[in-house]
């Protein structure tokens, strides 16, 4: 564990850097951050989470401007924004186009969750890198949410390279989320700032703690297949190489980075369906089986 001070934040920015998720606190609970324009990086936060499913992650940034620079704001987000942030509040909107956001972060959806902390310990690493962060909680999937570095260590201890000290946080509870686009504001997600807005208990999964629904492609999809058939798009993995492959080397990081652009790049193909190599049932391996597995039950 590192004690936070600017030793501390230079040693976490230089591990973020290198692609490794780093536990830090943030007002509301300890997040496991890591580079939200980098695949590969955020790949690691859901393999060391042992994470069941892809869901949507809460990228976090410095100020409402560089929230900006990644969301589409409305007039309405945008004062949700000057008066709640730095804070509690996660907003949902459009995502710019260009963004530059890894697709993983935002499950392949059209939206992404944008979040300005308060505490000092996440807003000096934000500054330290100068990139947005992705940050789940950091705790193993399912277990409970942590306030304190040693809940993090008793949950993630030899999974990750390094955790921010900074005592306990002030809320204890996630942020309040709330989806701001197609013309309505929702509440997807009730938190510390109570807010008079209805909830919308119909809404897709757009954000963290929704249910388990997200983003599938229109076409067919068929799951674990050795060889396409028919005229299927197949998407590889190991040694079944597919049109294009999740990873050649049978590698569940690299398959989970590529994943989302993979399920895109067979979506805007000629084919009219798509097949997906075998994907083994353990590690990461359990998260892209349940995310394919999903993604293929919308079709029946």
């Amino acid at each position: 564990m590192l004690p936070f001070g600017p030793e501390a934040i230079a040693e976490a920015a230089r591990l973020i850097r290198a692609r490794e998720p780093v536990a830090v606190p943030t007002e509301t609970v300890y997040g496991l951050a890591a580079d939200a324009t980098n695949a590969s990086a955020v790949a690691r936060i859901y393999a060391a989470k042992g994470r069941p499913s892809f869901n949507p992650l809460i990228v976090h940034v410095p100020d409402l401007a560089g929230a900006e620079r990644f969301g589409m704001f409305t007039p309405e987000a945008r004062a949700l924004g000057e008066v709640h942030w730095p804070g509690p509040l996660t907003l949902v909107v459009p995502t710019r186009e260009g963004a530059g956001l890894a697709s993983i972060v935002t499950a392949g959806l059209p939206t992404v969750a944008l979040r300005v902390p308060a505490h000092p310990a996440m807003q000096a690493l934000l500054h330290e890198v100068g990139i947005p962060l992705a940050a789940p909680s950091a705790n193993a999937s399912g277990t409970i949410s942590p306030t304190r570095a040693e809940h993090v260590l008793k949950s993630l201890g030899g999974r990750i390279a390094a955790i921010v000290d900074a005592g306990s946080t002030t809320l204890g509870i996630e942020s309040t989320i709330i989806g701001v686009f197609d013309g309505a504001i929702r509440l997807l997600r009730p938190g510390p700032i109570d807010l008079d807005i209805r909830a919308d208990d119909a809404a897709p999964v757009i954000a963290p703690g929704m249910l388990a629904r997200h983003y599938a492609p229109s076409k067919p999809l068929r799951l674990d297949a050795l060889a396409e058939a028919g005229q299927e798009y197949l998407i590889g993995f190991g040694p079944v190489p597919g049109h294009a492959t999740l990873s050649a080397s049978g590698d569940l990081i690299e398959a989970a980075a590529n994943l989302f652009d993979l399920l895109h790049a067979a979506e805007d193909a000629m084919h009219p369906a798509i097949a997906v190599a075998p994907i083994p049932e353990e590690g990461l391996g359990l998260a892209l089986r349940d995310r394919l597995r999903r993604a293929a039950a919308r079709e029946t």
